[in-house]
Protein backbone atom coordinates (compact mmCIF):
# COMPACT_ATOMS: atom_id res chain seq x y z
CA UNK A 1 0.00 0.00 0.00
CA UNK A 2 1.37 3.29 -1.04
CA UNK A 3 1.80 6.22 1.29
CA UNK A 4 -1.01 8.09 -0.42
CA UNK A 5 -3.52 5.32 0.27
CA UNK A 6 -2.50 5.17 3.95
CA UNK A 7 -3.11 8.92 4.33
CA UNK A 8 -6.50 8.64 2.61
CA UNK A 9 -7.51 5.78 4.94
CA UNK A 10 -6.61 7.85 8.02
CA UNK A 11 -8.71 10.79 6.78
CA UNK A 12 -11.69 8.46 6.12
CA UNK A 13 -11.51 6.96 9.61
CA UNK A 14 -11.28 10.43 11.21
CA UNK A 15 -14.33 11.58 9.28
CA UNK A 16 -16.34 8.50 10.31
CA UNK A 17 -15.40 8.93 13.96
CA UNK A 18 -16.64 12.57 13.89
CA UNK A 19 -19.94 11.43 12.40
CA UNK A 20 -20.49 8.75 15.04
CA UNK A 21 -19.70 10.96 18.08
CA UNK A 22 -22.95 13.11 18.04
CA UNK A 23 -25.02 9.98 17.61
CA UNK A 24 -23.45 8.43 20.68
CA UNK A 25 -24.08 11.59 22.75
CA UNK A 26 -27.70 11.71 21.59
CA UNK A 27 -28.19 8.09 22.52
CA UNK A 28 -26.74 8.64 25.99
CA UNK A 29 -29.05 11.62 26.52
CA UNK A 30 -32.08 9.61 25.43
CA UNK A 31 -31.13 6.79 27.79
CA UNK A 32 -30.82 9.29 30.72
CA UNK A 33 -34.23 10.79 29.93
CA UNK A 34 -35.84 7.36 29.76
CA UNK A 35 -34.35 6.44 33.14
CA UNK A 36 -35.56 9.73 34.71
CA UNK A 37 -39.07 9.23 33.29
CA UNK A 38 -39.19 5.68 34.62
CA UNK A 39 -38.08 6.87 38.06
CA UNK A 40 -40.71 9.62 38.05
CA UNK A 41 -43.44 7.11 37.10
CA UNK A 42 -42.42 4.54 39.66
CA UNK A 43 -41.76 6.85 42.61
CA UNK A 44 -44.94 8.24 44.25
CA UNK A 45 -46.26 8.74 47.80
CA UNK A 46 -48.38 5.59 47.44
CA UNK A 47 -45.72 3.42 45.78
CA UNK A 48 -42.25 4.25 47.04
CA UNK A 49 -39.53 3.84 44.54
CA UNK A 50 -36.21 5.21 43.40
CA UNK A 51 -35.87 8.98 43.39
CA UNK A 52 -34.07 11.15 40.92
CA UNK A 53 -30.61 12.39 41.79
CA UNK A 54 -30.32 15.98 43.09
CA UNK A 55 -29.00 17.30 39.79
CA UNK A 56 -31.59 15.54 37.61
CA UNK A 57 -34.53 17.44 36.10
CA UNK A 58 -37.83 15.66 36.73
CA UNK A 59 -40.34 16.03 33.89
CA UNK A 60 -44.07 16.31 34.63
CA UNK A 61 -43.62 17.81 38.15
CA UNK A 62 -44.83 21.30 39.32
CA UNK A 63 -42.12 23.94 38.84
CA UNK A 64 -40.70 25.47 42.04
CA UNK A 65 -42.16 28.82 43.24
CA UNK A 66 -39.73 31.74 43.15
CA UNK A 67 -39.74 33.69 46.43
CA UNK A 68 -39.97 37.47 46.16
CA UNK A 69 -37.36 39.55 47.90
CA UNK A 70 -40.06 40.80 50.30
CA UNK A 71 -41.16 37.29 51.32
CA UNK A 72 -39.46 35.01 53.79
CA UNK A 73 -41.35 31.75 53.33
CA UNK A 74 -43.53 29.77 50.94
CA UNK A 75 -46.63 30.87 52.93
CA UNK A 76 -45.87 34.52 52.17
CA UNK A 77 -45.42 33.71 48.50
CA UNK A 78 -48.87 32.09 48.40
CA UNK A 79 -50.50 35.35 49.61
CA UNK A 80 -51.40 37.72 46.74
CA UNK A 81 -49.05 40.64 46.30
CA UNK A 82 -51.81 43.27 46.71
CA UNK A 83 -52.97 41.73 49.99
CA UNK A 84 -49.40 41.72 51.33
CA UNK A 85 -49.04 45.42 50.49
CA UNK A 86 -52.41 46.27 52.11
CA UNK A 87 -51.47 44.35 55.27
CA UNK A 88 -48.10 46.12 55.43
CA UNK A 89 -49.80 49.51 55.17
CA UNK A 90 -52.40 48.55 57.79
CA UNK A 91 -50.00 47.54 60.55
CA UNK A 92 -47.81 50.58 59.91
CA UNK A 93 -50.86 52.88 60.11
CA UNK A 94 -51.89 51.16 63.33
CA UNK A 95 -48.46 51.84 64.84
CA UNK A 96 -48.62 55.50 63.75
CA UNK A 97 -52.13 55.81 65.22
CA UNK A 98 -51.03 54.34 68.54
CA UNK A 99 -48.07 56.71 68.72
CA UNK A 100 -50.27 59.71 67.85
CA UNK A 101 -52.82 58.67 70.49
CA UNK A 102 -50.04 58.35 73.08
CA UNK A 103 -48.78 61.84 72.18
CA UNK A 104 -52.28 63.30 72.55
CA UNK A 105 -52.65 61.65 75.97
CA UNK A 106 -49.27 62.96 77.09
CA UNK A 107 -50.02 66.49 75.87
CA UNK A 108 -53.45 66.53 77.52
CA UNK A 109 -51.91 65.27 80.76
CA UNK A 110 -49.21 67.95 80.96
CA UNK A 111 -51.04 70.69 79.05
CA UNK A 112 -50.50 73.05 81.98
CA UNK A 113 -46.83 73.01 80.91
CA UNK A 114 -47.18 72.52 77.15
CA UNK A 115 -49.60 75.43 76.60
CA UNK A 116 -47.43 78.08 78.35
CA UNK A 117 -44.39 76.87 76.43
CA UNK A 118 -46.30 77.10 73.14
CA UNK A 119 -47.44 80.64 73.97
CA UNK A 120 -43.87 81.53 74.93
CA UNK A 121 -42.66 80.29 71.53
CA UNK A 122 -45.23 82.49 69.78
CA UNK A 123 -44.22 85.52 71.81
CA UNK A 124 -40.53 84.79 71.18
CA UNK A 125 -41.14 84.62 67.44
CA UNK A 126 -42.96 87.97 67.65
CA UNK A 127 -40.37 89.76 69.79
CA UNK A 128 -37.20 88.26 68.30
CA UNK A 129 -36.72 91.04 65.67
CA UNK A 130 -36.85 93.72 68.41
CA UNK A 131 -34.17 91.86 70.38
CA UNK A 132 -32.07 91.67 67.21
CA UNK A 133 -32.34 95.43 66.72
CA UNK A 134 -31.12 96.10 70.27
CA UNK A 135 -28.27 93.62 69.86
CA UNK A 136 -27.14 95.45 66.74
CA UNK A 137 -27.19 98.61 68.89
CA UNK A 138 -24.45 97.03 71.07
CA UNK A 139 -26.68 96.22 74.06
CA UNK A 140 -25.88 93.08 76.07
CA UNK A 141 -28.14 90.15 75.23
CA UNK A 142 -29.69 89.88 78.71
CA UNK A 143 -30.41 93.62 78.86
CA UNK A 144 -31.88 93.68 75.35
CA UNK A 145 -34.15 90.74 76.17
CA UNK A 146 -35.30 92.31 79.42
CA UNK A 147 -36.05 95.67 77.75
CA UNK A 148 -38.14 94.05 75.00
CA UNK A 149 -40.03 91.79 77.41
CA UNK A 150 -40.81 94.58 79.89
CA UNK A 151 -41.84 96.91 77.06
CA UNK A 152 -44.21 94.32 75.59
CA UNK A 153 -45.70 93.56 79.00
CA UNK A 154 -46.23 97.28 79.66
CA UNK A 155 -48.01 97.71 76.30
CA UNK A 156 -50.37 94.83 77.13
CA UNK A 157 -51.14 96.23 80.60
CA UNK A 158 -51.86 99.72 79.24
CA UNK A 159 -54.18 98.33 76.53
CA UNK A 160 -56.11 96.19 79.02
CA UNK A 161 -56.45 99.16 81.38
CA UNK A 162 -57.96 101.33 78.63
CA UNK A 163 -60.34 98.57 77.55
CA UNK A 164 -61.55 97.88 81.10
CA UNK A 165 -62.01 101.59 81.92
CA UNK A 166 -64.06 102.27 78.80
CA UNK A 167 -66.12 99.16 79.40
CA UNK A 168 -66.89 100.23 82.97
CA UNK A 169 -67.93 103.72 81.81
CA UNK A 170 -70.24 102.40 79.10
CA UNK A 171 -71.99 99.58 80.96
CA UNK A 172 -74.84 101.71 82.47
CA UNK A 173 -75.75 103.28 79.12
CA UNK A 174 -75.58 99.94 77.34
CA UNK A 175 -77.77 98.31 80.00
CA UNK A 176 -80.45 100.98 79.52
CA UNK A 177 -80.34 100.63 75.76
CA UNK A 178 -80.44 96.86 76.11
CA UNK A 179 -83.68 97.14 78.04
CA UNK A 180 -85.10 99.34 75.30
CA UNK A 181 -83.95 96.83 72.72
CA UNK A 182 -85.64 93.98 74.56
CA UNK A 183 -88.91 95.94 74.63
CA UNK A 184 -88.59 96.63 70.91
CA UNK A 185 -88.09 92.93 70.28
CA UNK A 186 -91.19 92.13 72.33
CA UNK A 187 -93.22 94.62 70.34
CA UNK A 188 -91.92 93.16 67.08
CA UNK A 189 -92.87 89.65 68.22
CA UNK A 190 -96.40 90.87 68.86
CA UNK A 191 -96.89 93.03 65.76
CA UNK A 192 -94.53 91.21 63.40
CA UNK A 193 -95.13 88.13 61.28
CA UNK A 194 -95.14 85.81 64.33
CA UNK A 195 -98.13 87.57 66.04
CA UNK A 196 -97.36 86.19 69.47
CA UNK A 197 -99.75 86.99 72.29
CA UNK A 198 -98.87 88.26 75.74
CA UNK A 199 -99.64 84.83 77.20
CA UNK A 200 -97.20 83.14 74.86
CA UNK A 201 -94.52 85.71 75.59
CA UNK A 202 -95.01 85.32 79.33
CA UNK A 203 -94.78 81.54 79.00
CA UNK A 204 -91.53 81.72 77.04
CA UNK A 205 -90.07 84.18 79.55
CA UNK A 206 -91.08 81.92 82.46
CA UNK A 207 -89.45 78.94 80.74
CA UNK A 208 -86.24 80.91 80.27
CA UNK A 209 -86.31 81.98 83.92
CA UNK A 210 -86.86 78.37 85.00
CA UNK A 211 -83.92 77.22 82.88
CA UNK A 212 -81.68 79.86 84.48
CA UNK A 213 -82.80 78.83 87.99
CA UNK A 214 -82.23 75.14 87.28
CA UNK A 215 -78.71 75.81 85.95
CA UNK A 216 -77.68 78.21 88.69
CA UNK A 217 -75.84 75.44 90.53
CA UNK A 218 -73.88 74.56 87.40
CA UNK A 219 -72.96 78.18 86.80
CA UNK A 220 -71.91 78.58 90.44
CA UNK A 221 -69.81 75.43 90.37
CA UNK A 222 -68.15 76.66 87.20
CA UNK A 223 -67.32 79.96 88.87
CA UNK A 224 -65.91 78.13 91.89
CA UNK A 225 -63.89 75.93 89.57
CA UNK A 226 -62.55 79.03 87.84
CA UNK A 227 -61.57 80.49 91.19
CA UNK A 228 -59.86 77.23 92.10
CA UNK A 229 -57.78 77.33 88.93
CA UNK A 230 -56.55 80.86 89.61
CA UNK A 231 -53.29 79.42 90.95
CA UNK A 232 -52.83 77.41 87.75
CA UNK A 233 -53.41 80.55 85.64
CA UNK A 234 -50.89 82.49 87.71
CA UNK A 235 -48.37 79.64 87.42
CA UNK A 236 -48.89 79.45 83.67
CA UNK A 237 -48.41 83.21 83.32
CA UNK A 238 -45.13 83.12 85.23
CA UNK A 239 -43.96 80.15 83.14
CA UNK A 240 -44.79 82.06 79.95
CA UNK A 241 -42.74 85.07 81.09
CA UNK A 242 -39.71 83.05 82.18
CA UNK A 243 -39.80 80.79 79.12
CA UNK A 244 -40.12 83.78 76.78
CA UNK A 245 -37.14 85.46 78.41
CA UNK A 246 -34.88 82.42 78.06
CA UNK A 247 -36.12 81.61 74.55
CA UNK A 248 -35.21 85.13 73.46
CA UNK A 249 -31.85 85.14 75.23
CA UNK A 250 -30.63 81.55 74.79
CA UNK A 251 -32.85 80.17 72.02
CA UNK A 252 -29.97 79.47 69.64
CA UNK A 253 -27.95 77.68 72.31
CA UNK A 254 -30.96 75.59 73.36
CA UNK A 255 -31.58 74.55 69.75
CA UNK A 256 -27.94 73.57 69.18
CA UNK A 257 -28.02 71.48 72.36
CA UNK A 258 -31.12 69.62 71.14
CA UNK A 259 -29.61 69.03 67.71
CA UNK A 260 -26.45 67.53 69.24
CA UNK A 261 -28.59 64.82 70.85
CA UNK A 262 -29.39 63.42 67.38
CA UNK A 263 -27.19 61.08 65.33
CA UNK A 264 -24.45 62.84 63.40
CA UNK A 265 -25.89 61.91 60.01
CA UNK A 266 -29.24 63.58 60.85
CA UNK A 267 -28.01 66.75 62.55
CA UNK A 268 -27.60 69.00 59.53
CA UNK A 269 -30.93 68.11 57.97
CA UNK A 270 -32.85 68.49 61.25
CA UNK A 271 -31.08 71.79 61.93
CA UNK A 272 -32.02 73.05 58.47
CA UNK A 273 -35.67 71.99 58.92
CA UNK A 274 -35.86 73.50 62.40
CA UNK A 275 -34.48 76.88 61.34
CA UNK A 276 -36.84 76.98 58.35
CA UNK A 277 -39.76 76.17 60.67
CA UNK A 278 -38.71 78.94 63.06
CA UNK A 279 -38.54 81.40 60.16
CA UNK A 280 -42.06 80.33 59.15
CA UNK A 281 -43.35 80.76 62.70
CA UNK A 282 -41.89 84.26 62.95
CA UNK A 283 -43.33 85.28 59.59
CA UNK A 284 -46.73 83.86 60.50
CA UNK A 285 -46.94 85.58 63.91
CA UNK A 286 -45.78 88.98 62.63
CA UNK A 287 -48.11 88.80 59.62
CA UNK A 288 -51.03 87.79 61.85
CA UNK A 289 -50.38 90.72 64.19
CA UNK A 290 -50.27 93.14 61.25
CA UNK A 291 -53.46 91.73 59.72
CA UNK A 292 -55.23 91.83 63.10
CA UNK A 293 -54.18 95.43 63.62
CA UNK A 294 -55.53 96.43 60.20
CA UNK A 295 -58.83 94.62 60.90
CA UNK A 296 -59.20 96.31 64.27
CA UNK A 297 -58.48 99.76 62.82
CA UNK A 298 -60.86 99.25 59.89
CA UNK A 299 -63.81 98.06 61.97
CA UNK A 300 -63.01 100.54 64.74
CA UNK A 301 -63.27 103.46 62.31
CA UNK A 302 -66.82 102.42 61.35
CA UNK A 303 -67.75 102.02 65.03
CA UNK A 304 -66.47 105.53 65.83
CA UNK A 305 -68.12 107.12 62.76
CA UNK A 306 -71.56 105.70 63.65
CA UNK A 307 -71.08 106.45 67.37
CA UNK A 308 -71.34 102.84 68.53
CA UNK A 309 -70.54 102.44 72.26
CA UNK A 310 -67.47 100.46 73.33
CA UNK A 311 -65.69 101.27 70.07
CA UNK A 312 -62.23 100.76 71.55
CA UNK A 313 -63.05 97.54 73.46
CA UNK A 314 -64.76 96.12 70.38
CA UNK A 315 -61.77 97.02 68.22
CA UNK A 316 -59.50 95.32 70.79
CA UNK A 317 -61.79 92.26 70.66
CA UNK A 318 -61.51 92.20 66.86
CA UNK A 319 -57.72 92.43 67.20
CA UNK A 320 -57.61 89.42 69.54
CA UNK A 321 -60.14 87.46 67.52
CA UNK A 322 -58.10 87.84 64.33
CA UNK A 323 -55.46 85.52 65.84
CA UNK A 324 -57.93 82.67 65.27
CA UNK A 325 -58.23 82.58 61.45
CA UNK A 326 -61.67 82.50 59.83
CA UNK A 327 -63.58 81.79 63.06
CA UNK A 328 -62.24 84.50 65.39
CA UNK A 329 -62.84 87.42 63.04
CA UNK A 330 -66.42 86.32 62.39
CA UNK A 331 -67.23 85.94 66.11
CA UNK A 332 -65.68 89.26 67.15
CA UNK A 333 -67.38 91.04 64.24
CA UNK A 334 -70.71 89.46 65.27
CA UNK A 335 -70.34 90.94 68.76
CA UNK A 336 -69.84 94.40 67.23
CA UNK A 337 -72.98 93.94 65.10
CA UNK A 338 -75.04 92.91 68.14
CA UNK A 339 -73.91 95.97 70.10
CA UNK A 340 -74.82 98.18 67.13
CA UNK A 341 -78.24 96.49 66.91
CA UNK A 342 -78.99 97.11 70.58
CA UNK A 343 -77.67 100.66 70.54
CA UNK A 344 -78.72 102.10 67.16
CA UNK A 345 -81.29 99.76 65.63
CA UNK A 346 -81.28 97.37 62.65
CA UNK A 347 -80.29 99.96 60.02
CA UNK A 348 -76.95 100.86 61.61
CA UNK A 349 -76.42 97.20 62.52
CA UNK A 350 -76.68 96.24 58.82
CA UNK A 351 -74.13 98.92 57.95
CA UNK A 352 -71.71 97.59 60.61
CA UNK A 353 -72.33 94.06 59.31
CA UNK A 354 -71.42 95.18 55.80
CA UNK A 355 -68.27 96.85 57.13
CA UNK A 356 -67.25 93.69 59.00
CA UNK A 357 -67.81 91.51 55.91
CA UNK A 358 -65.93 93.97 53.69
CA UNK A 359 -62.93 94.12 56.03
CA UNK A 360 -62.82 90.34 56.27
CA UNK A 361 -62.95 89.99 52.48
CA UNK A 362 -60.06 92.43 52.11
CA UNK A 363 -58.16 90.50 54.78
CA UNK A 364 -58.72 87.11 53.17
CA UNK A 365 -58.10 88.04 49.54
CA UNK A 366 -55.59 90.89 49.76
CA UNK A 367 -53.84 91.22 53.11
CA UNK A 368 -53.05 87.60 53.96
CA UNK A 369 -51.73 86.60 50.50
CA UNK A 370 -49.76 89.85 50.27
CA UNK A 371 -48.30 89.87 53.80
CA UNK A 372 -47.95 86.18 54.63
CA UNK A 373 -46.99 84.99 51.19
CA UNK A 374 -46.93 81.43 49.98
CA UNK A 375 -44.43 80.21 52.56
CA UNK A 376 -47.02 80.05 55.35
CA UNK A 377 -50.14 79.60 53.21
CA UNK A 378 -52.44 76.84 54.47
CA UNK A 379 -55.53 75.31 52.93
CA UNK A 380 -58.78 76.50 54.61
CA UNK A 381 -59.78 72.89 55.34
CA UNK A 382 -56.53 72.33 57.23
CA UNK A 383 -57.16 75.56 59.17
CA UNK A 384 -60.70 74.55 60.16
CA UNK A 385 -59.67 71.03 61.20
CA UNK A 386 -56.73 72.39 63.19
CA UNK A 387 -58.90 74.93 65.01
CA UNK A 388 -61.52 72.28 65.83
CA UNK A 389 -58.87 69.89 67.16
CA UNK A 390 -57.26 72.68 69.17
CA UNK A 391 -60.59 73.64 70.75
CA UNK A 392 -61.28 70.02 71.71
CA UNK A 393 -57.83 69.51 73.22
CA UNK A 394 -57.13 72.86 74.90
CA UNK A 395 -60.07 75.24 74.42
CA UNK A 396 -59.44 78.78 73.20
CA UNK A 397 -55.71 78.46 73.78
CA UNK A 398 -55.63 75.40 71.55
CA UNK A 399 -57.42 77.33 68.82
CA UNK A 400 -54.79 80.07 69.04
CA UNK A 401 -51.85 77.64 68.92
CA UNK A 402 -53.16 75.06 66.43
CA UNK A 403 -52.80 77.05 63.18
CA UNK A 404 -49.19 78.23 63.72
CA UNK A 405 -48.32 74.69 64.82
CA UNK A 406 -49.70 73.31 61.55
CA UNK A 407 -47.75 75.94 59.59
CA UNK A 408 -44.53 75.01 61.40
CA UNK A 409 -45.04 71.27 60.88
CA UNK A 410 -45.86 71.85 57.21
CA UNK A 411 -42.58 73.68 56.64
CA UNK A 412 -40.49 71.23 58.68
CA UNK A 413 -41.90 68.11 56.99
CA UNK A 414 -41.51 69.57 53.52
CA UNK A 415 -37.91 70.56 54.25
CA UNK A 416 -37.09 67.12 55.68
CA UNK A 417 -38.67 65.37 52.69
CA UNK A 418 -36.75 67.50 50.18
CA UNK A 419 -33.80 65.74 48.55
CA UNK A 420 -31.27 68.46 48.99
CA UNK A 421 -28.11 69.09 50.96
CA UNK A 422 -28.63 71.78 53.61
CA UNK A 423 -26.46 74.82 53.63
CA UNK A 424 -23.41 74.75 55.86
CA UNK A 425 -24.24 76.33 59.24
CA UNK A 426 -22.49 79.66 59.75
CA UNK A 427 -20.82 78.43 62.96
CA UNK A 428 -19.56 75.16 61.48
CA UNK A 429 -15.84 74.46 61.73
CA UNK A 430 -14.37 72.70 58.70
CA UNK A 431 -11.08 70.90 59.33
CA UNK A 432 -9.04 70.14 56.21
CA UNK A 433 -5.84 68.15 55.91
CA UNK A 434 -2.70 70.07 55.09
CA UNK A 435 -1.27 69.63 51.64
CA UNK A 436 1.95 67.53 51.55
Amino acid sequence: MSRFERVRGRLRRAYQSRQESPRADEGATNDALDEASEAARVASPAVPGPTAPPTAQVYGAEPPVDLHSSTSSRDDADVPHGLRIAAAWCWRLIVIGVVAWALVVIVSTIKIVIIPLAIALLLSALLAPAVGWLLRARLPRSLATAVVLVGGLAAVIVTLTLVVNEFIRGVPELSEKSSQGVRQIQNWLKTGPLHLSDTQLDRYIDEAQAWINSNTSNLTSGALSTAATLAEVLTGTLLVLFATFFFLRDGNRIWRFLVRLLPVAARWKVDDAGRAAWHTLGAYVRATVLVAFIDAVGIGIFLVVFDIPFAFPLAALVFLGAFIPIVGAALSGGVAVLVALVDSGPGIALIILGAVIGVQQIEGHVLQPLIMGRAVALHPLAVIIGIAAGVVLAGITGALVSVPLIAVLNTAVRRLAARRVPDTPPDAVVVAAQAP
